[in-house]
């Protein structure tokens, strides 16, 4: 049984641990030890079997080192679980490294003795390495200690990692802080950014009265921004320590806030802020006439200026009818699609290209026809990358009605075609069933309504015999308009 000492880092580790498989020293024939930890690395649950001797330091030294190719999941596992604070965990990547180079896969796998502890290992320093991220909190230095070769720093911090995640914690806060110089102290060491270079200072141990004493001057900023988000309302106890742990508490200078919030929140301003935000809670719907339901708008001046309803927040624009003022046929839709939505006119995309075939089918030219929308503004959603349609509701066909209306009133068509249910409904001010339309004229106060169905529809059909059926019915209603007109 021979003892290998090593500097108490990942990289020394590896160099080590080839050198050994070079020679082939299988793991219960040796002890690992950390250079002046004055450890020992041995343990009884990983070493049974009998002794043999290893070569000596130099002879090890100059072994020499196999390939071993390992995964790149192993290699970070290893990487992390390097950071485990344990003194028998060089021992233990050892036998994990021994395993998979004498070819049993098995221990990269959680279903594996080795496998599971590694894993956990691995999944600890993670954790502590999220949470040194989250929970370091820097103090404006106003009478800056003494670093490390260095002068003070600008900022400092202190923190207990229960792993070793100093080194990695303060590369990531070197990348990020620019040139302010800081001192990040732990129970095990520092870490002393300069500006310029990362230094880290392992190997004594430090105590809590390295932790910063003086205030930030904008600490106070800092604990009132954080006061003001506190909503008593949703507060969840349970919830709040599992995502900020208690351990963390005495490290941040918002934690004594946090005792005194919840007592207010559990003796009364609970009630207080649910009182105040229960309005904006969502509920069941009430069934209420939509025209009841509107609120008192102004009336825009124009069709660009309209808010009466929120569609046009995620519009590009409003698009508004188009054709001769003297057009004897007006065709309405239901409202723009993405291609309308762009180009800022009606029916120019797939849809209205299939409309223009029943047009020319029925014996009608689209330059003799006003063509518009019951809504003007396109509503979609997202999937992707595409934005698809959205029906309209009754509430943002009736808050668009002012400007149907008017488009009604300069035209003053012969005969109103409604393309879709959307556009019937909004012509007769009520929710009707299309089928009880699609049949027959109907003779209104100053035109004639026919009503037959919106060219998408047709475009949804995945039969071609089932989308030329409904592009005959929307000829069949294009020619009976016709017809009326004559």
């Amino acid at each position: 049984m021979r003892t290998i000492v090593i500097e108490d880092s990942y990289p020394a580790w590896r160099r080590a641990a080839l050198a050994a498989l070079g020679s082939e020293v299988s793991p219960e024939c040796i002890e690992w030890r950390a250079a002046d930890s004055g450890v020992e690395m041995h343990s009884p649950g990983l070493f049974d079997g009998d002794s043999v001797a290893l070569p000596a330091a130099s002879t090890l030294a100059d072994s020499p080192v196999p390939a071993v190719h390992i995964s790149k999941d192993l290699a970070a596992l290893l990487s992390d679980a390097a950071l485990y604070r344990d003194p028998y965990r060089w021992a233990f990547l050892y036998k994990v490294l021994w395993r998979w180079h004498g070819g049993d896969r098995s221990v990269a796998s959680p279903a594996d003795e080795d496998g599971e502890r590694l894993y956990q290992m691995a999944k600890a320093v993670r954790r502590d390495k999220h949470d040194m991220i989250a929970y370091v909190r820097f103090r404006k230095n106003d009478a800056p200690p003494s670093a490390p070769d260095c002068g003070g720093p600008e900022y400092v911090a202190w923190y207990e990692p229960e792993h070793d995640v100093l080194p990695w914690a303060a590369e990531h806060f070197s990348q990020r802080m620019g040139r302010a110089s800081w001192l990040i102290t732990t129970p095990r060491g520092a870490a002393f950014w300069d500006g310029n270079a990362l230094h880290i200072e392992n190997r004594h141990a430090l105590s809590a009265d390295h932790a910063p004493a003086s205030a930030d001057e904008a600490e106070a900023l800092w604990l009132a921004y954080y006061k003001s988000t506190f909503n008593p309302a949703r507060l969840n106890p349970t919830a709040l320590e599992q995502h900020l742990p208690v351990r963390f508490w005495k490290g941040l200078p918002e934690a004594h806030l946090i005792p005194a919030m919840i007592s207010e929140a559990k003796s009364g301003a609970r009630r207080i802020a649910q009182a105040s935000g229960v309005g904006a809670l969502g509920g069941k719907t009430v069934a209420v006439d939509a025209e009841q339901a509107q609120p008192a708008r102004e009336r825009p001046s124009s069709l660009d200026a309209c808010r009466r309803c929120e569609l046009w927040r995620h519009a590009t624009q409003a698009v508004p009818g188009g054709g001769p003022h003297n057009a004897r046929i007006m065709l309405i839709g239901e409202q723009p699609g993405d291609q309308e939505d762009l180009a800022g006119k009606a029916f120019v995309g797939p849809a209205g290209q299939l409309l223009d075939t029943a047009i020319q089918r029925a014996g009608l030219s689209r330059v003799d026809l006003y063509l518009t929308n019951a809504v003007k503004h396109f509503k979609w959603e997202l999937r992707g990358k595409r934005r698809l349609h959205k029906t309209p509701g009754q509430r943002e066909v009736e808050a668009c009605a002012i400007w149907l209306e008017q488009e009604l009133a300069t035209i003053k068509p012969t005969v109103i075609v409604t393309l879709g249910a959307t556009a019937l409904g909004a012509v007769l001010h009520e929710k009707v069933s299309m089928r009880d339309y699609v049949d027959a004229p109907v003779q209104l106060d100053t035109a004639w309504l026919v009503a037959t169905y919106h060219p998408s529809y047709a475009l949804r059909q995945r039969d071609d015999d089932e989308r030329e059926r409904v592009l005959g019915e929307i000829t069949a209603a294009l020619k009976r308009a016709k017809g009326l007109v004559e």
